[in-house]
């Protein structure tokens, strides 16, 4: 495990299991959120739905890594990182992150993320 995995878990009062370091390396070295059926593709070991399932969500709650869910009824994750955008194909389902500056003050209310809707170029 990397200094900085151990120790992000040690802060979060996360147990390292093979399951939870395999799935945060996944998603650290991921330039776009991604699905579990993407997740799953590029694991090294088996891990059953319940399991990723119970671990993303354990992660979500320590505010490591956030969820969305696109058009298709499929979920996303990526590490939280800044509030920033995200764009959803709605032909192809393609799903990228939008890069400008977001400042969504709504009084008394937090925002995660943001999603927009539309065709992509590859589409279009």
């Amino acid at each position: 495990m990397r200094e900085k995995t151990k120790k992000l878990f040690q802060d979060k009062n996360i147990k390292p299991t093979a399951a939870r370091e395999m799935i945060f390396d996944i998603l650290s070295r991921a330039k776009l959120p991604l699905s579990y059926e993407q997740i799953r593709a590029k694991m090294k070991i088996e891990m059953d739905k319940a399991t990723f399932y119970r671990n993303v969500s354990l992660f979500e709650e320590a505010n490591i890594i956030q969820k969305f869910e696109s058009d298709e009824r499929k979920w996303y994750f990526e590490l939280l990182k800044k509030t920033h955008a995200h764009f959803v194909c709605e032909s192809c389902h393609s799903v990228i992150c939008v890069d400008f500056t977001i400042n969504p003050n709504i009084e008394g209310h937090s925002v995660k993320n943001i999603i927009l809707k539309g065709i992509c170029k590859s589409c279009k």
